[in-house]
């Protein structure tokens, strides 16, 4: 059985403890830093106070409707300095796994993406193409004469072999239908995260997971490859970019089964769960296998401990 978590928020000497003994802090954004729109108080200064200290910021985020440049922009936006280069997000994660590790048929390069701009972006960066995502043509509903050349193969790219699903504001019968035929022809089924709920405006909402869902069961069960936390290719792609000692480093997060799995099974040093997102009392562990080192009610309590 897991060991009981240090609830750290108010206690002064044990956050000095926490944050000396981490050089990384890998932070997830939706739910730590922000829900939606909305900045939680204090993210601002305990980021500030953890640089100030000398340790290395990575925001790793599962969600894949926005790029690196624009996660970047918006951390920036919101008070938060930080470099593209310190952004490592599950659509990047997905185009690194495509372009530089799966291995496809020359014919056959070609992704079929449900999902929004920012998986399409990053595929571009890796030099990947694409179908699919955030084409005007796919936005409508089906036709009788799409049933009959989607069964045909006549409205179908032989270039795809990769179906990747991301969380899709647009998504709709026809490219469910476009998605499903492509794996039925043997493209391989990728996903940038699985996560089911997606918190914004202090509330949960459909997830990429959502997404993916109706193509599982249309597949018989099955499930996509994910490159979005808890996977652990993400997180070697993420340690092959910036070199640190998994042992000196935490993961923060408010997921137990995608955050606080991830840093775990990554072997890090040590995760905290805030109680700002998905996961709300401490009564949501207990009794389960993924249990985080440490959980503060917000980031923000951080900043008592310096």
């Amino acid at each position: 059985m897991a060991a009981s978590p240090k609830y750290l928020t108010g206690d002064r000497e044990g956050i000095k403890e926490f944050i000396d003994q981490f050089d990384v802090f890998l932070f997830d954004c939706d739910g730590v830093l922000w829900s939606g729109d909305h900045l939680f108080e204090g993210t601002v200064k305990t980021l500030e106070i953890l640089r100030n200290k000398g340790k290395q910021i990575v925001f790793v985020t599962n969600n894949s409707t926005k790029s690196r440049t624009e996660y970047m922009k918006k951390l920036t936006n919101m008070g938060i300095p930080a470099t593209v280069d310190e952004v490592f997000g599950s659509s990047y994660s997905a185009a690194i796994y495509i372009s530089r590790i799966l291995p496809l048929p020359p014919s056959q390069k070609t992704v079929f993406v449900l999902g929004e701009k920012g998986i399409e972006t990053e595929l571009d960066s890796e030099n990947v193409p694409h179908i699919g995502g955030t084409d005007p043509s796919l936005q409508r509903p089906i036709e009788q004469k799409d049933y009959e050349e989607i069964a045909s193969g006549a409205a179908l790219d032989p270039s795809v072999g990769v179906v990747l699903c991301g969380l899709d504001f647009h998504i709709n019968y026809l490219k469910i239908a476009l998605a499903y035929h492509y794996l039925q022809r043997g493209a391989v089924f990728l996903a940038t995260n699985i996560d089911t709920t997606l918190p914004s405006a202090n509330a949960l909402f459909p997830g990429a997971g959502t997404c993916a869902a109706p193509l599982v069961a249309m597949m018989g069960g099955k499930k996509p490859t994910s490159l979005g936390k808890p996977s652990q290719a993400m997180m070697d792609a993420i340690e092959g970019k910036f070199r640190f000692e998994r042992k000196r480093a935490c993961m923060v997060g408010d997921r137990l089964d995608t955050d606080i799995r991830f840093g775990i099974e990554g072997g890090l040093g040590g995760t905290l769960c805030v109680l700002t997102g998905v996961t709300r009392a401490a009564e949501e562990w207990k009794g389960g296998e993924t249990v985080p080192s440490f959980y503060v009610d917000k980031l923000g309590d951080l900043r008592v401990g310096v």
